[in-house]
C-alpha cells in the first residue's frame, strides 16, 4: 500500500495499457477505440489509462490539434473524441469486460486559455506585471497557484466529478512531483470518500508514495537506454533496481519500454533498444513492479507518432506481439512469485546478459535476457535450478540440475517456470 493509503486489491497483479485516443483509429474517437476492447481483453489487459480527455486550449496551441496536456477545462470532454455519453459508454464497456479505466490528470498546469482564467486569475501563477507564468519552459501552459485554497477545492471537485459521473477507477497523475504532496493527500482523501481508487504517479520521488500506489521507473528506463548504447553497464542498472527495492512495502514501480512521451520525442523501443526491445519487454513483466504497454506496441508499431497532429496507428488483423504480451500477462496472473516473490540475480559470466530468479514458497521462475546484438553463452548455478522447468513461450520442458548452460541468440530471451 501507499504509506498512508490502501492500494485497491484489484490492482495488485494488473497490467496497464496506455490509450492514445487521437492516434488509435482513423476516427480518433471513444467509439472507434471501444471496438478494440475485446481484443485487449483477450490480450489480458486489466487497466486502461486514457491520455487526457479534456478539451485543449486554442491559445498558443502546438501543431494543428494541440497538446492533450494543455486543457481549457477540467470538467468537459474534448469534442474531438466524442461526448459524455460516448465516454460513459467506453467506461461501461471496459467494466463489462473486466477492465478498469483511469484518466490522465494534469494538476500542475492548464492551457493558456482555461475557463477559470476569466473569473479566477488568482488561481494561476503570475509575474510582477500580472502575466500568467509557468516554470518549466512549456510555452502553451500556465502553472496553477497552489497557495490558493479555493483553486485546490475546485480542482478536487473536478476530480470527484469524473468519479461520480463516469465511474472511473483512478488517476494517472501527470508530473505529480511538480504538485505539492499535501495537495495529493487532500485529493486522495476527498476522492476516496466516494470509493477506493488506483493512483499512479508520473514521478520518481519516493516521498510521493505517501499517497501514490505506483510511481514511474524513469531512472530504470533511462539507464536501460544507456546500457543499450553501451554508455552504462548492467551493474549500473542493478544499482537503480536496488534503490527501488528500498521503497516502502507494498508500493510498486511502473516499468515500460515506451509511452507517449518516449515514442514521440525519444524514439520507439526499436530505435532505443534495437534487438533488445523484446527482452526488455520481458523484463518489465517479470521484475517486481507493474508493467505498462503503450498503444500499438503489440503490432509492433515501429514509427514515432506525432504529438500535436493526427498520425494514426497502422493496425493489422493480427498484431504480431499479441500472444507475446498475452503470455507475459497471464504469467503474472498465474504465478504469485512474479508479483510478490523474492528476486535473486544470477551471475551469467557474460557481458550484456541478465538472468534472475523470481520465487516464493510455491513457485520458482528463471528469466534470461540477451540484451546484445551478438550470441551470448551463459552459465547459471543455483540450488533452486533443480527439477523440471517449462519454457512459457515454447511450452517445452527441461530438467535442470543446479548447473545450466544456455546459448542465446541476439535479442533472445526465456522464461522458465518450475513445473
Amino acid at each position: 500500500m501507499a504509506a498512508n493509503y490502501q492500494t485497491v486489491e484489484w490492482a495488485k497483479d494488473d497490467t496497464i495499457y496506455e490509450v492514445n485516443i487521437r492516434q488509435y483509429t482513423p476516427e480518433g474517437t471513444f467509439n472507434a477505440f471501444q471496438k478494440h476492447i475485446p481484443r485487449l481483453k483477450d490480450m489480458g489487459i486489466d487497466i486502461l489509462w486514457l491520455m487526457p480527455i479534456t478539451p485543449i486550449s486554442e491559445k498558443v496551441k502546438k501543431g494543428n490539434l494541440g497538446s492533450y496536456y494543455a486543457c481549457s477545462s477540467y470538467t468537459k470532454i474534448n469534442p474531438e473524441f466524442g461526448d459524455e455519453a460516448d465516454f460513459l459508454s467506453l467506461v461501461n464497456e471496459a467494466h463489462k469486460n473486466g477492465m478498469k479505466v483511469i484518466i490522465d490528470w494534469v494538476a500542475n498546469h492548464t492551457g493558456r486559455q482555461h475557463e477559470w482564467m476569466i473569473n479566477h486569475p488568482e488561481w494561476f501563477t503570475q509575474d510582477a506585471a500580472g502575466n500568467f507564468t509557468e516554470r518549466n519552459g512549456w510555452e502553451d501552459v500556465v502553472d496553477l497557484n497552489y497557495t490558493n485554497d479555493a483553486m485546490r477545492a475546485s480542482l478536487i471537485g473536478a476530480m470527484q466529478y469524473w468519479i461520480n459521473q463516469f465511474n472511473i477507477d483512478g488517476f494517472r497523475c501527470d508530473m505529480a512531483h511538480l504538485v505539492p504532496l499535501d495537495f495529493w493527500k487532500q485529493a486522495r482523501t476527498a476522492c476516496e470518500t466516494i470509493r477506493p481508487l488506483f493512483w499512479l504517479a508520473e514521478c520518481e520521488e519516493v516521498t510521493y508514495h505517501q499517497v501514490f500506489d505506483v510511481s514511474y521507473a524513469w531512472d530504470w528506463m533511462h539507464m536501460s537506454e544507456k546500457v543499450a548504447r553501451q554508455q552504462a553497464t548492467l551493474n549500473d542498472l542493478y544499482n537503480v533496481l536496488h534503490k527501488y527495492a528500498q521503497y516502502p512495502t507494498g508500493t510498486a514501480k511502473l516499468f515500460f519500454t515506451s509511452n507517449h512521451d518516449e515514442n514521440s520525442w525519444n524514439g520507439t523501443e526499436y530505435e532505443k533498444y534495437g534487438v533488445a526491445a523484446k527482452p526488455w519487454a520481458v523484463f518489465t513483466h517479470t521484475w517486481k513492479g507493474m508493467p505498462l504497454i503503450y498503444s500499438g506496441q503489440e503490432i509492433p508499431n515501429r514509427k514515432r507518432l506525432l504529438f500535436f497532429d493526427r498520425d494514426t496507428i497502422q493496425w493489422n488483423t493480427h498484431p504480431a506481439l499479441h500472444d507475446f504480451y498475452k503470455t507475459l500477462i497471464q504469467l503474472r496472473k498465474q504465478y504469485s512469485a512474479v508479483v510478490n516473490g523474492d528476486t535473486f540475480n544470477l551471475p551469467t559470466n557474460a557481458n550484456g546478459a541478465m538472468a534472475y530468479l523470481r520465487y516464493d514458497q510455491k513457485d520458482t521462475l528463471l528469466i534470461g535476457l540477451n540484451l546484445t546484438d551478438h550470441i551470448q553463452k551463459i552459465n547459471l548455478t543455483h540450488d533452486k535450478l533443480n527439477g523440471s522447468f517449462k519454457n512459457i513461450f515454447s511450452g517445452m520442458s527441461f530438467t535442470f540440475q543446479n548447473d545450466i548452460s544456455f546459448e542465446l541468440m541476439p535479442g533472445d530471451y526465456f522464461v522458465y517456470v518450475k513445473s
